[in-house]
């Protein structure tokens, strides 16, 4: 060990002279992070190389993973446990004088992801590495992120996310595979040699797009572990993406607008240059990213006869739903295959995870926008439109309705899940209930059409990086029970159930939550703007996840007032309560925005009040990321998973609390129906709300809870407002609840009555720990090598391929 210490010391020594020009005892914190972190990369290559070369070696059946977003976090410390070198570069910074946490808070949490698709997503690759499947992940290398939040005055106000602004030590740049993107244009029909109508494209706009490489690293404590690469398109660092001609001609906004594809995760589409660059972006990703697919399988392969056999490609959601017209028109088009064929292959290789229900969230491209900006591909999906619809009306002759309700173009729009429908051979929904919605109502015509299509896979979440490295306590508590088998088979964790009551297990497990909610409290004072106390022996109660109406961070914050005005009226009435919030909303929803005001002024106005704020607190933490997770997640007692029943396709958080210990308020939806499930009812005591086969058969009604009046009366009478700009806004939100369209009202003295039984089980810290305990217990199918396992097992047919020791010490030994 002490020969690795000094080994690393020597090569982070040498990087700092030779790259930055700084001694070890001069070079500032960022700078010995940069170094460390390419020290480290430099081990981690090898295992990268031997990876790729393996997979070569045995022609193996491929995932090619698309996605618009990952939430992966900071690398540094995920990769120093993947590998097992934590105690070996802490000895190493110790000689250096240094210390690992400061090392680690040098390193920017990555902008390429916003929530929980680019969560799962990240999840899925780690787990994809740790099982040694032949795999590879493509998005966007996104310059500013989404963006970066800031709370001023209660009000979310969007700025650049500068996560690139120092050198990312972990990307590779790829200059000699770059890809180029075809936008606009005029087409020409001509034949192919199958005799099938293709397009030529002239006088069209060319982006090249810049691969970078990021290794995302297995989880394996020998040396062998798997590293697959996650390749990032940008737009930013090609010069010829900047148009001169444009710019000298005074167009200075078109000039540069292909420089800013990769800019912004998710640009405003409230305006039409938003939604152009937000077609451009998705298009980028699916050309650049199916260049490279055949690119790598010619490399091994003379014809497309195998291209079915050894291709797998998942699109996340429907933002990469475009590769299903674009992987048609490459293999008619450019590698002479026919129109027949050319389907057959696309369907077999592609598959498609469906994530929401939400109607408004169902993507849809203007047919004008498309046939402009993408041509040949708007050609294609018509010419498959339409052989689908005559199949289509040959099995069901005059059923209209059917016929327009599949079409994949309707009302001179594209639907974009349509087509995901259409051109895969597996759709999967994320959680027992979504697949059933999706199959009973979302897609139930397509349901009609293709049963065994739909596979439902429930999400989870990575339990090393979300309890190993994130709750390390609370780790340890549990290998010390049940050894560390549990690390790379979760299941094992249902061996902890046999110390839910044992007083010891019960005493250390509420020592771990006091030092969890201690760090916390430490870490929030930068966080938070609006906080003023806390005590760690307060109830810690967490709803951190994109503001939306359907999450009901609204009734949330009702709530939060209806607990003001009791404590107001008897102070011993409840019990002490920490409220902590965070979370981003999309730059345009100006409702989700007054959300956030609104919980702001609610705990501005307890923050004021002497008589209560040491009862009941209020935090916002802004700007939330995976950093803030791994310190808001192992301190949380309860997490509020509270959407409208039948709106949450799964909803992974509520996974990682439960991994650590919090128990779960929630209603019955998306995964939450699945853990319930899992726990079994006699342990899982904060159920509440209509359940959704209620939802249709309740229509508003006045409210007559004199409780619920008066905390939704405040909204209106001017008391949480600081002027006239809040008042309006808060008058906005009462407007919106007299539609209750998420049926907050409904459920909110429900809601209310759970919160009692959480506050009676709170006053008996054993017993809560023997439901805690329990819970963490009954999370062992939530991990995503489960869910890696069931998408191999249902979609993906693929094969475990660990390296190949032979070409691992070859390219050790150099």
């Amino acid at each position: 060990m002490h020969t690795d210490i000094d080994r690393i010391v020597h090569k982070v020594g040498e990087y700092l002279l030779s790259n930055i020009g700084r001694s070890l005892h001069e070079a500032t914190d960022e700078e010995v992070y940069r170094a460390l972190a390419h020290t480290l990369r430099d081990e981690i290559m090898v295992n990268y190389l031997a990876t790729e070369r393996t997979f070569e070696k045995h022609d193996a059946r491929r995932l090619y993973y698309l996605s618009m977003e990952y939430l992966p976090g900071r690398f540094l410390l995920n990769n120093l446990n993947n590998i097992a070198q934590l105690d070996v570069v802490k000895g190493a910074l110790q000689k250096m004088n240094r210390k690992l946490d400061s090392i680690i808070l040098q390193e920017n949490d990555p902008g390429i992801g916003s929530g929980g698709l680019g969560r799962l997503a990240s999840c899925l690759m780690d787990s994809l590495a740790t099982l040694h499947y032949p795999a590879m992940g493509y998005g966007l290398r996104y310059q500013y992120g989404t963006f970066e939040q800031q709370i001023v005055a209660g009000r979310q106000i969007e700025a650049p996310d500068c996560w690139l602004m120092h050198e990312n030590p972990w990307e590779i740049r790829q200059e000699l595979e770059r890809a180029t993107v075809k936008y606009h244009g005029h087409t020409k029909v001509i034949k192919s040699f199958q005799g099938d109508p293709v397009e030529t494209l002239h006088d069209h706009e060319e982006v090249w797009a810049m691969p970078y490489d990021i290794p995302i690293v297995g989880y394996d404590p020998s040396s062998k572990f798997t590293c697959l690469p996650l390749r990032l398109w940008s737009t930013k660092e090609s010069p010829r993406n900047f148009q001169l001609q444009r710019y000298n001609a005074g167009k200075i906004d078109q000039a540069a607008e292909n420089m800013i594809i990769s800019d912004v995760l998710y640009p405003n589409e409230l305006n039409e240059t938003g939604k152009r660059i937000r077609l451009k972006q998705e298009f980028l990703l699916v050309s650049a990213s199916l260049q490279d697919i055949i690119r790598r399988y010619l490399l091994s392969h003379d014809t497309f006869n195998d291209f079915s056999d050894k291709v797998r490609i998942q699109i996340n959601d429907t933002h990469p739903a475009l590769l299903i017209a674009e992987l048609i028109r490459c293999l008619t088009k450019d590698h002479n295959t026919p129109w027949k064929r050319a389907l057959e292959i696309t369907q077999n290789v592609t598959s498609y995870t469906n994530h929401t229900v939400m109607k408004e969230a169902l993507e849809e491209w203007d047919n004008g926008l498309m046939k402009q900006l993408l041509p040949r591909q708007f050609r294609v999906i018509e010419q498959l439109n339409h052989e689908f619809l005559e199949n289509v009306r040959s099995r069901y002759p005059g059923d209209h309705d059917l016929v327009r309700d599949v079409s994949i173009i309707e009302h001179g729009h594209v639907h974009m899940a349509n087509l995901s429908i259409v051109g895969s051979h597996k759709v999967n929904g994320v959680s027992n209930l979504h697949t059933e919605i999706l199959k009973n109502s979302a897609f139930k015509d397509f349901y009609k059409l293709f049963p065994d299509k739909f596979v439902n896979i429930t999400n989870g979440v990575t339990h090393r990086l979300w309890l190993l490295h994130t709750n390390p306590l609370l780790a340890e508590f549990v290998t010390k029970r049940i050894g560390n088998g549990w690390i790379t088979d979760f299941r094992q964790i249902e061996k902890l159930a046999a110390f839910s009551k044992d007083p010891e297990s019960q005493a250390d497990f509420w020592a771990i939550r006091k030092k969890n909610k201690e760090r916390f409290i430490r870490g929030i004072k930068q966080f938070c703007k609006n906080t003023l106390f806390i005590e760690s022996d307060a109830l810690f109660d967490v709803q951190i996840k994109r503001i939306h109406e359907y999450k009901r961070q609204l009734m949330n914050a009702l709530h939060i007032l209806m607990l003001y005005f009791d404590l107001s009226e008897n102070p011993g009435s409840r019990i002490k309560r920490s409220c902590i919030f965070a979370g981003k909303t999309a730059a345009g929803y100006e409702t989700a925005k007054n959300i956030i005001r609104l919980i702001f002024a609610i705990g501005k106005k307890i923050s004021l009040d002497p008589n209560i704020r040491h009862l009941l607190q209020v935090s916002y933490v802004e700007n939330y990321n995976v950093s803030k997770a791994q310190l808001i997640i192992p301190a949380a007692d309860i997490s509020e998973q509270i959407s409208t029943a039948g709106t949450e396709a799964s909803g992974t958080s509520v996974m990682k609390f439960a991994m650590n210990g919090a128990l779960t308020v929630g209603t019955h939806d998306g995964a939450n129906v699945e853990i319930s499930e899992a726990v079994t009812d006699a342990w899982w005591p904060f159920r509440f709300g209509l359940r959704t086969e209620e939802i249709a058969t309740k229509p508003f009604t006045h409210i007559d809870n004199p409780k619920i009046r008066r905390a939704l009366d405040s909204l209106r009478d001017g008391s949480l407002a600081s002027n006239e700009e809040e008042h309006f806004a808060f008058c906005g939100l009462y407007n919106t609840l007299l539609h209750d369209s998420y049926y907050v009202l409904h459920d909110l003295q429900s809601f209310y009555e759970v919160q009692l039984k959480v506050e009676e089980l709170f006053k008996n810290p054993m017993l809560w720990a023997t439901y805690a305990i329990h819970n963490m217990a009954s999370m062992g199918s939530f991990s995503t090598d489960v869910c890696i396992k069931n998408y191999s097992d249902l979609i993906w047919n693929l094969t475990p391929c660990p390296i190949d020791n032979t070409i691992l010490e070859k390219l050790r030994q150099g």
